[in-house]
């Protein structure tokens, strides 16, 4: 039988090839067939991203008072309040390890940030989850009812978190919304990690209105705002514009972030929302939201959110933390008769390159400003989304 005999160059030169028709091979059945991982639970993770008093709260009672949906408010709020004059840069790696742990719905994460001996009302703002008032974690409210959060405070405040977790873990999917980020890097982790199916919705307002909201909760913001500002000597008279410039800051670097060349994990699923665009439109744009994260509208849901976004409540000092049934446009444009022009003046030099970017015009004098027959939202285009497969490649979590 005859003998092929082979140099060690000619060798070499075969492995070579041989690997590089494997890498291409792969290359070529990762592009017709992206879908060789599914996440183990089938559970989708939604990152509610906003900062304060931007109608946050609102949105997320839209996920909150979904039947498929757990949902909890500001978690990170526990890893703030835990250290004496924290900062913000510092606390980052520690919000997004809180977070992982809760959208898999492990709560013994909470074991270092709540009292020795602690409750379901250890949690921040606890009755405002519907998840959190029904069975297992509650016998209150059927799954497939709207929740009354006065309630859930008189009835659910069960010892620990056992039933809560058993309940995180029979839905969907989970809902976490946070205003303590102020980039999408420090997500990259979640965004890679193989167990999640992570959805970020990017909820702005416009800074204006933000800033007239905020002097109306200032006193329940002084925390966040020393911790936003890293604990910097401020004047007091400063405070409120200083803040605002991070936060109009977080909006422009998270947006271009995620939509000028996104890293690949990243694509299809970021999600920008105005929140005047909401309040315009909300039963468009809360089915365009529920239809990013594969979730569906129901009538029952529907006439909820048309209730809660037409009533003809403004919106009281009283009521800043909490969801009653306002006109939402007039809320939306509230500030155009109630923020001196002075004020309107410095907050769009100091947002202007968020409202450039984010469509909102800026006036240039009083009678302008308040003019409501002048509108300063521009339209935007309609929000290029392709839904990703079912199973999505994932880097390997670093």
């Amino acid at each position: 039988m005859p003998r092929c005999k082979m140099s060690l160059s000619t060798m070499i030169f075969l492995v070579i090839l041989q690997s590089a028709a494997v890498v291409l091979f792969c290359g070529w059945y990762l592009q017709v067939s992206p879908c060789s991982y599914s996440p183990s639970n089938n559970k989708v993770h939604v990152l509610l991203l906003s900062s304060w008093r931007s109608g946050s709260s609102f949105l997320g009672q839209v996920f909150s008072q979904h039947p498929s949906v757990f949902y909890l408010m500001e978690p990170a709020w526990h890893v703030w309040t835990k250290f004496d004059k924290p900062r913000a840069r510092e606390l980052r790696m520690a919000v997004r390890d809180l977070m992982r742990s809760l959208f898999q719905c492990d709560f013994s994460v909470m074991d270092s940030y709540l009292p020795e001996h602690y409750n379901v009302s250890s949690l921040f703002m606890w009755s405002h989850s519907r998840a959190v008032c029904s069975p297992p974690a509650c016998p209150l409210t059927p799954r497939n009812q709207l929740s009354d959060e006065s309630r859930c405070r008189e009835t659910c405040n069960a010892v620990g978190l056992q039933g809560v977790e058993k309940a995180c873990s029979t839905y969907s999917h989970v809902v976490l919304k946070e205003v303590r980020f102020f980039e999408l890097e420090s997500l990259y982790p979640l965004l890679q990690d193989s167990s999640l199916d992570l959805r970020i919705i990017h909820l702005v307002r416009d800074p204006r209105a933000v800033l007239r909201s905020r002097e109306q909760s200032a006193a329940a913001l002084v925390y966040d705002s020393a911790t936003v500002l890293e604990q910097r000597n401020t004047p007091a008279a400063d405070v409120q514009y200083k803040v605002m410039q991070e936060i109009c800051r977080s909006y422009v670097r998270i947006n271009e972030r995620a939509m000028l060349k996104p890293p690949a994990f990243l694509k299809g699923r970021y999600k920008l929302v105005r929140y005047e665009d909401v309040a315009r439109n909300p039963l468009e744009e809360i089915d365009s939201l529920y239809h990013f994260v594969g979730l569906e509208t129901s009538s029952h849901l529907e006439e909820w959110i048309y209730g809660v976004t037409h009533g003809k409540g403004k919106g009281s000092r009283s009521e800043a933390f909490k969801i009653t049934s306002r006109n939402a446009t007039n809320v939306s444009q509230a500030w155009r008769m109630l923020l001196p022009y002075g004020k309107v003046k410095r907050i769009q030099e100091v947002c202007k390159g968020a409202m450039t970017l984010l469509g909102y015009r800026t006036v240039n004098s009083e009678k302008e400003q308040k003019s409501l027959d002048i509108d300063l939202l521009v339209p935007q285009e309609p929000y290029q989304f392709t839904w990703l497969p079912a199973k999505t490649e994932h880097p390997i979590s670093q």
